[in-house]
């Protein structure tokens, strides 16, 4: 059995630049300055980013927040891959339609029409929360010889990789419940920040969580929560499939985890363990749910040991 000790920070500077960037009041990144561009999916509009150097390497965001969480990892990456971030539908700055029905393969498809759009066919992928099930469906795909291009390695950031170790938050399962409308509508910034504050060990540079609340509620965001959290129920139902893409994934795969996440930290690092012993893990203790925003130096410390481990 492969397992890493807990990783200790490492000096990344553009890391560090961007949280004091961040403190100065800065709010430009590498992330911001990177080229952005649009596509179309069934007659919706994505937003995404690109930019780096390097082998292809799509950045896969969670719920509900969207691609602006890789802000903090996106420079010191930047350096070594091309990046590409996609606010998937429902979320950040792309479409959010009323009436889509929201799901695990919608959002894979997404992926999917980017490579098509920017001529990939080899990527790596560094996923967080719903973005790690989109990365099991990719591979589910791959290994059924359904995809459009080759994935080389995934690392998984805290998520709900087996919803038997998953436990999601009393507000996620009431919004997936009957109830969701009502709750939706009164839905409020003090609300999200509260959840976000109970999930992460450490707090978010200045300003962060406000930004991350206002790209959730445009556009009619909050009214869509509800379809989206459709996909805590598509996990138990495709828990089979999601699960044999990462037994049977077939490249190297990896888990960076926030130990004192109440949604998926010490319990997915267990069952990972049970399930994938040769896997490596990598555990960041004292962080929460979103380490690539609250812990970028140490996510970025444990990615490159991943992808030196792999070569």
């Amino acid at each position: 059995m492969i397992t890493h000790k807990p990783v200790r920070p490492m000096a990344h500077q553009a890391a560090d630049a961007w949280m004091q960037g961040l403190e100065s009041g800065s709010r430009v990144t590498g992330y911001e300055q990177a080229a952005k561009f649009s596509l179309s999916y069934q007659g919706h509009r994505l937003q995404a980013r690109r930019g780096g150097q390097g082998g292809a390497l799509f950045l896969i965001h969670g719920f509900p927040t969207s691609s602006r969480d890789w802000r903090g990892v996106w420079p010191s990456l930047a350096t070594q891959h091309e990046l590409f971030a996609l606010d998937m539908l429902g979320y950040g700055a792309s479409a959010k339609p009323g009436r889509f029905r929201y799901s695990i393969a919608a959002s894979a498809d997404q992926w999917v029409a980017l490579a098509e759009a920017t001529g990939l066919d080899e990527v790596a992928i560094l996923a967080h929360d719903y973005g790690n099930t989109v990365a099991q469906e990719l591979l589910a795909r791959q290994r059924e010889g359904k995809l459009g291009f080759r994935i080389t390695s995934v690392a998984f950031l805290n998520g709900g990789l087996f919803p038997e170790a998953t436990h999601p938050l009393r507000l996620q399962r009431l919004l997936a419940s009957p109830l969701c409308p009502l709750l939706a509508r009164f839905t409020s910034e003090r609300r999200f920040t509260a959840s976000m504050k109970h999930i992460c060990a450490r707090p978010w540079p200045d300003g962060e969580m406000a930004e991350a609340w206002q790209h959730l509620a445009r556009n009619g965001g909050k009214a869509v929560m509800p379809r989206l959290l459709r996909y805590i129920a598509e996990r138990r139902q495709h828990r089979e499939r999601w699960v044999g893409a990462l037994l049977h994934a077939g490249v190297p795969i990896a888990l960076i985890n926030g130990l004192e996440d109440p949604i998926s930290g010490r319990s997915i690092v267990a069952r990972w363990r049970e399930l994938l012993p040769a896997a490596p893990v990598f555990e960041l203790p004292g962080v929460g749910h979103y380490p690539q925003v609250e812990a970028p130096e140490e996510v970025l410390a444990a990615y490159s040991g991943f992808l030196r481990a792999a070569d």
